[in-house]
């Protein structure tokens, strides 16, 4: 099996480099040799004694996490994180991406990951001690639910799902869908609209919801590419909940969103350039080793042709997402990067992950590879996070009030 090929970049600092290192060592010796014991358990078949042998393996890397001091990079020290930057977590995550399921043993698990940055920001210390803290410690678990099937996903100010305030309550009423990790969580943060906090997305607040309050029903887990998920369809019928269970001031919700989705997308596209590496390197391997009418499939023009496409595009993906970080970093205005990041990057993926399919033939769809995995994420990708035909208005938006401000675009 491959390994991937890390080496510490000369004009990156040093700490990042030896985040990047450190991340692929674990990767390379503790993850990859053993991918099918790690995650095969959890296929249909399985027998405890194999689920098992794959908890005690997956605990066993995720101490080698901690004692490498990179758990939890999104959080600090006093929440139990490693307290990486933002540019530290960002090429972090293209490693991690490299095995598909290795974040999770690094405390880096969606949605969990991003309602506890939330929690972090927004929640005051009392909320911090009762939701964050037992998330970080993985003694509860959480879910996001903002999407409804009768609203644009894309345009927040179409949520209609309401909180009204009753004495020193909240009752909260409405439909979600696509809540993530609907089943196994404990609660819910929940966006929707709250009364006398402004207009249109000022309205917008986000509210902690445990899962066992009465009202709270969860209909269903949505299929998603014809399997069964636990991304879930919720039903609020005048759910009652604490005033103080409101993340930050009430209206704040659409802010705290958008922090959320900002460095989401970034986090997202590092992934994608990880596992558009590993995908590149199973195509190369595959090139290399597979004879095939009257020579090695490497030989074949086609192949090559894939083999360069595909490097342009990780290459092009990649050095886009950087500059995006380090701007983001740098307290620049990222809006358009990110925009246009997020349309590149997904259909890169895409295009990478299919060519490999085709090198890989058969072999490619099966579960023996991740390859079939990686190609629904990347479809999936291009609609999570906004669609990318809000993000094509969002760019030339930006683009057009430069030029009728009386200035032409600056690239550099």
């Amino acid at each position: 099996m491959l390994q991937m090929n890390v080496k510490p970049v000369p004009t990156l600092d040093p700490r990042i480099n030896e985040i990047r290192m450190l991340t692929a060592q674990i990767v390379n010796k503790e993850i990859l040799p053993n991918e099918r014991k790690l995650w095969g358990a959890r296929s249909e078949g399985a027998t405890e004694e194999q689920r098992a042998e794959a908890r005690g393996l997956r605990e066993a890397v995720k101490d080698k996490v901690k004692k490498a001091g990179l758990w939890a990079p999104h959080l600090p020290p006093e929440y139990g994180g490693s307290g990486l930057n933002f540019l530290e977590h960002a090429y972090m995550n293209e490693i991690l991406a490299y095995s598909m399921g290795a974040a999770s043993l690094f405390g880096v698990v969606a949605p969990n990951s991003g309602n506890q940055k939330i929690l972090l920001k927004y929640g005051t210390e009392e909320q911090k001690k009762k939701w964050l803290v037992p998330l970080t410690e993985g003694k509860m678990e959480s879910g996001f639910s903002m999407t409804e099937p009768e609203s644009a996903g894309s345009d927040p100010r179409s949520i209609k799902t309401t909180a009204r305030r009753d004495g020193d309550q909240w009752v909260i009423n409405g439909r979600k869908w696509f809540t993530s990790n609907g089943f196994r969580a404990d609660f819910f943060i929940l966006m929707c609209r709250t009364e006398g906090a402004g207009k249109d997305n000022g309205r917008m607040t986000q509210i902690i919801v445990p899962k066992d309050t009465p009202g709270l029903k969860i209909v269903r887990g949505i299929e998603v590419w014809g399997r069964h998920s636990d991304h879930c369809e919720i039903t609020y019928d005048d759910v009652r909940v604490p005033l103080e269970n409101a993340l930050g001031r009430a209206g704040s919700g659409h802010e705290a969103a958008q922090e959320r989705l900002g460095a989401g997308r970034v986090y997202h596209c590092m992934n994608s350039v990880g596992q558009m590496w590993r995908a590149f390197d199973l195509m190369v391997e595959r090139a290399t080793m597979r004879e095939v009418h009257g020579g090695k499939l490497e030989t074949k023009q086609f192949i090559q042709g894939f083999i360069a496409d595909s490097y342009i595009d990780i290459q092009a993906a990649r050095l886009m997402t950087i500059h995006c970080a380090e701007k983001m970093d740098g307290g620049g205005d990222p809006r358009t990067d990110i925009s246009a990041l997020k349309i590149f990057v997904p259909a890169a993926y895409e295009r990478v992950v299919d060519r490999a399919i085709q090198v890989w033939g058969a072999a490619g769809v099966s579960g023996d590879l991740p390859l079939a995995a990686m190609y629904q994420g990347a479809r999936t990708l291009r609609l999570a996070d906004g669609p990318d035909e809000v993000h094509r208005i969002l760019i030339a938006k930006n683009v057009l009030t430069r030029y009728h401000a009386g200035e032409s675009w600056d690239f550099g």
